[in-house]
Protein backbone atom coordinates (compact mmCIF):
# COMPACT_ATOMS: atom_id res chain seq x y z
CA UNK A 1 0.00 0.00 0.00
CA UNK A 2 2.78 2.34 0.90
CA UNK A 3 4.31 1.74 -2.49
CA UNK A 4 1.28 2.94 -4.58
CA UNK A 5 0.81 5.86 -2.29
CA UNK A 6 4.42 7.19 -2.67
CA UNK A 7 3.57 6.70 -6.09
CA UNK A 8 0.38 8.63 -5.76
CA UNK A 9 -1.57 5.60 -7.83
CA UNK A 10 -4.73 4.81 -6.74
CA UNK A 11 -5.42 7.31 -3.74
CA UNK A 12 -8.49 7.44 -4.02
CA UNK A 13 -9.12 4.27 -2.52
CA UNK A 14 -6.20 3.47 -0.63
CA UNK A 15 -6.42 6.75 1.31
CA UNK A 16 -9.17 5.61 3.02
CA UNK A 17 -7.78 2.37 3.95
CA UNK A 18 -4.27 3.46 5.24
CA UNK A 19 -6.03 5.97 7.56
CA UNK A 20 -7.97 2.55 8.45
CA UNK A 21 -4.40 0.86 9.26
CA UNK A 22 -2.85 4.07 11.12
CA UNK A 23 -5.68 5.09 13.37
CA UNK A 24 -4.57 1.30 14.80
CA UNK A 25 -1.12 1.78 14.20
CA UNK A 26 0.33 5.30 13.72
CA UNK A 27 4.24 3.91 13.28
CA UNK A 28 2.60 0.99 11.38
CA UNK A 29 6.19 -0.31 9.59
CA UNK A 30 5.35 -3.05 7.08
CA UNK A 31 8.85 -4.04 5.93
CA UNK A 32 10.50 -1.09 6.45
CA UNK A 33 11.04 1.61 9.47
CA UNK A 34 8.52 2.42 11.77
CA UNK A 35 6.08 5.54 10.77
CA UNK A 36 7.02 4.55 6.70
CA UNK A 37 3.26 4.29 6.29
CA UNK A 38 2.21 7.86 8.01
CA UNK A 39 4.99 9.02 5.51
CA UNK A 40 3.71 7.98 2.80
CA UNK A 41 0.21 9.13 3.34
CA UNK A 42 1.40 12.95 4.60
CA UNK A 43 3.85 13.35 1.86
CA UNK A 44 1.14 12.08 -0.92
CA UNK A 45 -0.23 14.54 -3.68
CA UNK A 46 -1.83 17.15 -1.85
CA UNK A 47 -5.01 17.36 -4.19
CA UNK A 48 -6.01 13.79 -3.37
CA UNK A 49 -7.20 14.76 0.19
CA UNK A 50 -9.76 17.45 -1.07
CA UNK A 51 -12.21 14.43 -1.92
CA UNK A 52 -11.58 13.67 1.79
CA UNK A 53 -11.20 16.55 4.42
CA UNK A 54 -12.77 14.83 7.20
CA UNK A 55 -9.61 11.94 6.91
CA UNK A 56 -7.54 14.82 6.37
CA UNK A 57 -8.04 16.08 9.58
CA UNK A 58 -8.11 12.56 11.39
CA UNK A 59 -4.90 12.29 10.14
CA UNK A 60 -3.78 15.74 11.46
CA UNK A 61 -4.69 14.39 15.04
CA UNK A 62 -3.14 11.54 14.51
CA UNK A 63 0.14 13.11 13.56
CA UNK A 64 -0.28 15.75 16.28
CA UNK A 65 -0.83 12.96 19.24
CA UNK A 66 1.99 11.46 18.49
CA UNK A 67 4.91 11.03 21.40
CA UNK A 68 7.99 9.84 20.15
CA UNK A 69 8.35 10.38 16.46
CA UNK A 70 11.22 8.26 14.86
CA UNK A 71 13.78 10.88 13.52
CA UNK A 72 13.64 9.42 9.89
CA UNK A 73 10.15 11.17 9.79
CA UNK A 74 9.93 13.53 11.83
CA UNK A 75 10.34 16.41 9.44
CA UNK A 76 8.07 15.46 7.61
CA UNK A 77 5.32 15.19 10.50
CA UNK A 78 5.61 18.64 11.16
CA UNK A 79 5.68 19.94 7.60
CA UNK A 80 2.19 18.00 7.29
CA UNK A 81 1.16 19.74 10.77
CA UNK A 82 2.54 23.30 9.75
CA UNK A 83 0.72 22.80 6.32
CA UNK A 84 -2.76 24.77 5.58
CA UNK A 85 -5.05 22.98 4.40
Amino acid sequence: MRLLIRQDIGLRHLLPLAVEVLREDPMAEGDMYPGVLLSAVITCDPAAWEDFPDLRDELRLIAAGLADVPPVIQQVVERFLAAEH
